[in-house]
């Protein structure tokens, strides 16, 4: 995405801003990568992508452990991502590594509303044959709205099964999509018409960003729905001038009860090693109540998963 489609409109232009910071995660510049793209066949840069990787991620055994030195019991797991998510089906892959963790990961269907009743009997079938327990509702990836009609089918039949549907809402930095096709404006439709389906608004969250006021009055509207910030470093929460002003004086109070924490680390850090506790350490860090912090980062969302709710993190 960042080397190989250079110069495209679309997802490629999140090479200007994410790249070069990619790049030094796998100890190289972009410029040293767009060489080797140039100068290699596709099977040797993918090949030579594959051994820098291998140096800087770490087994998922070893990423379960560095879970438990952050203090996180569990975790949404959604295989597959970017374009991929689009024309791929990963719901088994998810279903295998969350039979590996049972305990630790609880898995997220994908499943495309662009592809009608398949689109449903996927997401029934991820649910009730391989275990998994939420829906990704992805207007980034599939290019229309959360209140596009072509999802309706996909809400009725989670509200069905009893999951929850998580979805992106906020900004994004495609070329070839609206920039307010993540605007929390449209999950109020969404909530007015499926008040019994839990609603996240997460997922690359960003807490509605920059429409926080509205993510804030949808979220006051509508109980069924939550708000998290994955996919942004939580120490700029709290930053003055920020835009997230709102998130936290609500958040701390009013609507202490509709906040879901979830980190999204590899949004920002394509290094598992440390960053998973980094992001829970900023999370601790923020100014807030104590007992909205245990809200939070655990007992609002063991509540809604059925969770054994234990001490905080």
């Amino acid at each position: 995405m960042f080397v190989l489609n250079r110069g495209d409109r679309g997802v490629a232009n999140y090479r200007d801003i994410f790249g070069a910071s990619k790049a030094r995660e796998l100890g190289l510049t972009l410029e040293d990568l767009d060489k080797m793209a140039d100068e290699l066949s596709l099977k040797e840069f993918d090949d030579m992508l594959r051994e820098r990787v291998k140096q800087v991620v770490v087994p998922l055994p070893e990423f379960v452990k560095q879970m438990d030195e952050a203090e996180v019991e569990w975790g949404i797991i959604t295989v597959g991502g970017n374009e991929e998510i689009i024309t791929s089906e990963n719901n088994d892959r998810t279903a295998e590594i969350v039979s590996q963790f049972p305990d630790r990961f609880i898995g997220q269907v994908v499943a495309s509303p662009l592809e009608g009743m398949k689109g449903v009997r996927k997401l029934e079938r991820g649910v009730k044959e391989l275990g998994l327990k939420s829906f990704l509702a992805s207007p980034y990836h599939y290019g229309i709205r959360l209140n596009d009609k072509k999802f309706y089918p996909l809400y009725a039949k989670a509200v069905e099964l009893g999951v929850p549907v998580f979805s992106y809402c906020t900004m994004n930095y495609r070329t070839d999509r609206p920039m307010d096709i993540g605007r929390p404006l449209y999950m109020d439709e969404v909530a007015m018409d499926f008040p019994e389906m839990t609603i996240f608004a997460g997922w690359g969250g960003g807490g509605g960003w920059p429409w926080v006021p509205e993510m804030i009055e949808v979220a006051r509207r509508h109980r069924n729905v939550y708000i998290n910030t994955s996919a942004h470093r939580p120490k700029y929460l709290a930053t003055p001038v920020s835009g997230w002003e709102m998130l936290m004086q609500f958040g701390n109070n009013l609507l202490q009860n509709q906040y879901v924490f979830g980190s999204a680390w590899s949004s920002f850090s394509s290094t598992p090693k440390g960053a998973l506790k980094n992001v829970v350490e900023e999370m601790k860090a923020l100014p807030l109540k104590e007992e909205t912090k245990e809200k939070w980062l655990y007992q609002n969302a063991a509540r809604i998963f059925n969770k054994t709710i234990g001490a905080a993190l």
